[in-house]
């Protein structure tokens, strides 16, 4: 049956529209953030920081994907407690991935995007003030820890090493990404130690993304950084991804180093990176994890792996719970003494064209934080106790459920 080309010409006309109004929601939020003086302020070089106050700091050494300037957000409080969070943004696995970054076009436009590649005012709303993050808040148990927020813009899951030249053979270009994440994640230490010199108490974080680069880079952050904290705690939220070729990629495309590429051996990164972390650590730190049953944008990332379309529906959500629950599997094999947070909050995340129903994807940092899950305890209490040495799983029933939502 032939396409009428009316059809096609009104879909593009329609696809023009929401991402005109996708990057125009983008602007004025920007907008909004430097004219009500909401931006977080610079620390300059080898300035004080104030308690309770977010800083953006720029790295000299640091680089986004695209070649433009880096930074990250820094808070200081009034304990010795550090808290060390890896952002998420999502990943390039391959050439087409590398060249289709996010934009808020693209998103409201349901456009293939896969990585934030710079930072700009719109990013500052992903990374603080939001959740864990947030400052004035009495029901956040983390208000007065000391934060570095790594930020994220490479695609890389924090660990690359590499100018990549991918090339588009569907679009017919070409271009650089810079994979700086490794380089930006010392770049960040560097500064993390400058300012928060011997914490008593660390929590090494991250979400999405991010979540990938906590047992990848955690045992650099003890040994090499803060050898004499005998409390770490590492936590993991929503990172989950099955892929044949994350080898290949951490090695060709990332330029890894050879210690976490070499650490790949299943299509699970995460549980070889967790294996890989409790090999070297073992008991010395404690190991959290955090997901929802049906992630709508992990499930919508994995079906572009299996079937090259960027959307998430049922039948694809279904198999991203099978996964978990293997996953869930795995990380007790690694240890018993892992400790989950389950939940099946609703993804309320419309304005993503083709990403239907599921669960919401990451808590941490989002005002899910604060919500109890079918128990009743929060992800701020569970975390909290985890921290203070009161290990528990949290909504393992979801698990055992026969029945989709």
């Amino acid at each position: 049956m032939e396409k009428d080309p009316g059809n096609l010409m009104n879909l593009s006309r329609g696809l023009a529209f929401f991402y005109r109004m996708g990057d125009l929601v983008e602007e004025r939020i920007g907008q909004h953030i430097i004219e009500k003086d909401k931006e977080a302020r610079v620390l300059e070089e080898g300035a004080m920081a104030y308690p309770h106050v977010w800083y953006r700091v720029p790295l000299a050494d640091g680089l986004s994907g695209d070649g433009s300037e880096y930074h990250v957000y820094l808070k200081a409080a009034h304990s010795d407690r550090l808290v060390i969070f890896f952002s998420g943004g999502g990943v390039a696995w391959n050439d087409y991935t590398a060249a289709r970054p996010v934009t808020g076009g693209k998103v409201a436009a349901g456009l293939p995007h896969f990585y934030w590649n710079n930072l700009r005012p719109f990013t500052q709303i992903m990374n603080i003030n939001i959740g864990i993050t947030e400052t004035g808040n009495k029901d956040n148990p983390f208000e007065d820890w000391s934060f570095v927020i790594i930020t994220y813009t490479t695609g890389d899951l924090h660990v690359g090493d590499n100018d990549y030249t991918w090339r588009d053979d569907e679009a017919g270009e070409e271009g650089v990404v810079h994979f700086h994440g490794y380089r930006n994640f010392l770049a960040a230490m560097k500064k993390a130690k400058e300012y928060f010199p011997n914490p008593e108490k660390i929590l090494i974080a991250g979400d999405s993304a991010g979540a990938f680069a906590v047992p990848a880079l955690a045992a650099e952050v003890a040994d090499d950084w803060y050898p004499a904290c005998g409390d770490i705690t590492c936590f993991s939220d929503s990172g989950q991804l099955l892929y044949d070729g994350w080898r290949r990629t951490a090695e060709d495309m990332w330029k890894a180093k050879p210690g976490i590429a070499e650490a790949i051996h299943t299509p699970n990164i995460t549980l070889d990176w967790y294996a890989r972390l409790y090999a070297r650590k073992g008991d010395s730190i404690r190991y959290l994890y955090a997901c929802s049953v049906r992630d709508y944008l992990l499930s919508a990332y994995y079906n572009d792996v299996e079937n090259e379309e960027f959307t998430s529906d049922a039948e694809i959500q279904e198999a991203f719970y099978a996964q978990f629950k293997e996953m869930l599997a795995g990380l007790k094999r690694i240890t018993p003494g892992f400790r989950f947070y389950i939940n099946d909050f609703p993804n309320i995340m419309i304005i993503k064209k083709g990403m239907k129903g599921g669960t919401a994807h990451t808590c941490v940092r989002e005002k899910f934080f604060y919500l109890p899950n079918r128990e009743g305890i929060s992800m701020a209490k569970w975390l909290s106790d985890a921290v203070n040495g009161e290990m528990y799983d949290c909504g393992m029933a979801l698990i055992d459920e026969k029945s989709t939502p």
